[in-house]
């Protein structure tokens, strides 16, 4: 295959830039595959070389610790590489020479990783225990869970009227109750806890306004009674009109129970009630149209309520949700912990808060790279930017200008759509307008190595329309070159069609579609491996062409359990039906596979030999795959099938396989 020489690399000035033009902040764009890191790697090479700045004195911020690793593995590698083209005396010799013996103790990590370093460092102005430890997710979870069980206890004695109106309610979507509901909810309050300030209360007569709907929907209701039985308009109004009948029967016995109808209000919004039409006549005095045009009023209204409801109870909610972040502050302290927000609320606030560590880190720390930029929370901005000001005064991050050339920016806001841990695309874009205000400049690395031209063509043509514009929640869309050749003897795009989409009446239906996918998919990944003759590079030797192997194919799901379903288990089916070696990332069906079941049916009769059931399950299956006749007639010959019974030695040539398993079982017991 003939790759385009470097030399003439559509970007190559951008790429030229980076590595040379080293006094000026630059915010760089670049898509998965267009070297991103390398470039980031070869500014920092540069930096060393150039006297700028040491290692010791740099920090290199990455996404996760995988990343680190590998970042700090190719920044060694580059550094001998430079060290090695520079003459054995020259100034630049001794600088990569010094940059190796710094590479094991440099600042090259996640920004958590930093962040602890920084409290490490200076326990006391950060008024943490110097011995703390960092609480992993599972740990914390644990801590978490403790805080809401102490306040959920608390508040069910004397619920306030945020929780007293969310105990009457559900989760819709997923059927739990009002407790996972407050725990969802206080989990994520938890996450923004650095934002203390309390929520705007909405005013909402909410009362007043069940009442008046409920008129309405008795009022629908009763028209229901005047149109025709099969007519499907007819009984959607009565399936509206149901529920509320239902909340309110008992009304003149206890009185109106308002915050039970709200729950009742706001789940009758949804339902395909509202779009039955049917075929009949008026109703009474009142036209077809006319009760459309109710029915379609009063949904309306509805989901007015549910939104205006949702916004005046959401402030009311959090303040009472708010004590459990005490509870879990103390629960962590006497813990000696800090979790993830922790060490960078911390260390936001050491830095911000304390002027003459402020300005010690700044003066230490010459130079700040970053990669991934749009997996940056606001806590990591702030810390990030104070620490490459030009003002030492200066604590407000907002109005930070950058020393030029001390930060680096490499990211890919088209990435930016997961809000892990709370990155967002408009705080990428935020910090990136702030910066260019500040004198920063921003360029685009636009050639992929990974991608066939067709590949970027594909993608280009479908996201170009769709981010013309630049905003605050959306970059522009910078096209991907080529860099690579086409494959002259193969597509680099190929529509799979589905066998089998139709159901009843020639109509193509989802169901059909994803029932034959996992064969059709199946069969081509075996077509491709065994009969296609097709090529793939590899990026250990991306200039030679292998033939594609079952390691070169990935199947990627847009969910891995529907409804309950896992959606991956008919796949594997398939692929294991045309003995395609293959590997489950995730999943729900990994208890639901023959081989652990089987191996589970093997551990639980050697743990409990006297469950007959569960024996019985291990000699049945696939380690031992003893015949139904051979244990049937076992069973009734000689009894239950305990390995630890004493059998007679001159027991049937036919059942002597069935003995010898029980021996395997119990002698794996003792």
């Amino acid at each position: 295959m003939t790759l385009v020489t470097p030399a003439i690399i559509s970007d190559q000035a951008v790429r030229d830039r980076i590595r040379d033009d080293l006094d000026v902040t630059l915010v760089i764009e670049a898509a998965a595959g267009t070297g991103k890191t390398t470039a980031l790697v070869n500014r920092i090479v540069s930096v060393i070389g150039s006297g700028r700045g040491e290692l010791a004195r740099i920090v290199a911020v990455t996404f996760t610790e995988k990343a680190a690793g590998e970042l700090k593995l190719r920044l060694r590698a580059e550094i001998e590489r430079a060290r090695q083209n520079t003459e054995p005396l020259s100034e630049s010799r001794a600088r990569f020479d010094l940059a190796l013996k710094q590479l094991e103790e440099a600042r090259i990590g996640t920004i958590h990783s930093f962040c602890a370093d920084l409290l490490r460092e200076r326990p006391v102005e950060a008024h943490v225990d110097p011995m703390f430890e960092v609480a992993p997710e599972d740990v914390a979870g644990e801590m978490f869970d403790a805080a809401f069980e102490r306040w959920f206890e608390k508040i069910l004695d004397k619920p306030g009227e945020g929780m007293r109106r969310l105990l009457r309610r559900r989760d819709l979507s997923s059927r739990t109750g009002p407790r996972a509901i407050a725990r969802r909810a206080a989990l994520e309050l938890m996450n923004w806890r650095d934002f203390d300030t309390p929520w705007q209360h909405s005013p909402m007569a909410r009362d007043a306004e069940i009442d008046a709907i409920i008129a309405e929907v008795e009022a629908l209701g009763n028209l229901a009674e005047l149109g025709e039985d099969d007519d499907w308009l007819a009984k959607g109004l009565d399936a509206i009109a149901r529920p509320v009948a239902e909340a309110t029967r008992l009304e003149a016995v206890r009185g109106r129970d308002y915050d039970a109808l709200e729950s009742v209000l706001i789940a009758l919004c949804t339902g395909r009630r509202w779009d039955w039409k049917g075929y009949g006549g008026a109703f009474g005095d009142a036209e077809r149209d006319e009760v459309f045009r109710r029915r379609s009023k009063l949904h309306e209204r509805l989901c007015k309520f549910r939104d205006d409801a949702g916004a005046n109870l959401a402030p009311l909610l959090r303040d009472e949700l708010w004590p459990i972040v005490a509870i879990y502050e103390e629960i962590k302290q006497r813990a000696g912990r800090l979790d993830f927000l922790d060490l960078l609320l911390v260390a936001r606030n050491l830095v911000r808060d304390n002027p003459a560590v402020r300005a010690e880190l700044q003066s230490r720390f010459t130079h700040i790279f970053v990669d991934e930029f749009q997996d940056t929370d606001p806590l990591q901005a702030e810390i990030l930017l104070l620490l490459s000001s030009a003002d030492p005064a200066e604590t407000n991050w907002l109005r930070v200008k950058p020393i030029d050339g001390k930060l680096f920016i490499v990211g890919d806001p088209k990435q930016s759509i997961y809000r892990f841990r709370r990155a967002d695309v408009s705080l990428y874009q935020g910090v990136k307008q702030l910066l260019l205000m500040h004198g920063a400049q921003l360029e685009h690395l636009t050639v992929s190595f990974r991608a066939t031209p067709a590949i970027q063509a594909m993608v280009n043509a479908a996201f170009a329309p769709l981010m013309s514009e630049e905003s605050g929640t959306q970059p522009r869309y910078a096209p991907l070159m080529p860099y690579r050749a086409k494959p002259s003897t193969q597509p680099s795009i190929v529509v799979l069609p589905v066998p089998e989409p139709y159901g009843d009446y020639g109509r193509v239906v989802n169901w059909k579609i994803d029932e034959s996918l996992p064969e059709a998919i199946a069969a081509y990944a075996r077509w491709l491996v065994y009969e296609s003759g097709w090529t793939v590079t590899e990026r250990e030797s991306p200039d030679v062409r292998v033939p594609i192997r079952p390691r070169h194919i990935c199947i990627l799901f847009r969910r891995m359990n529907s409804f309950g379903r896992d959606v991956t288990r008919p796949y594997l089916r398939a692929l294991e039906a045309r003995h395609l070696p293959h590997v489950l990332v995730k999943g729900g069906s990994f208890n639901e596979r023959e081989e652990v079941i089987a191996l589970r049916n093997l551990l639980g009769a050697i743990e409990r030999p006297d469950d007959e059931l569960t024996v019985f399950a291990a000699l049945h299956g696939p380690v031992f795959a003893l015949s139904d006749a051979a244990l049937l007639e076992f069973r009734m010959t000689l009894g239950n099938l305990h390995p630890f019974r004493k059998l007679p030695d001159d027991i049937p040539d036919s059942l002597k396989e069935v003995k010898g398993a029980l021996e395997v079982i119990k002698n794996l017991h003792r």
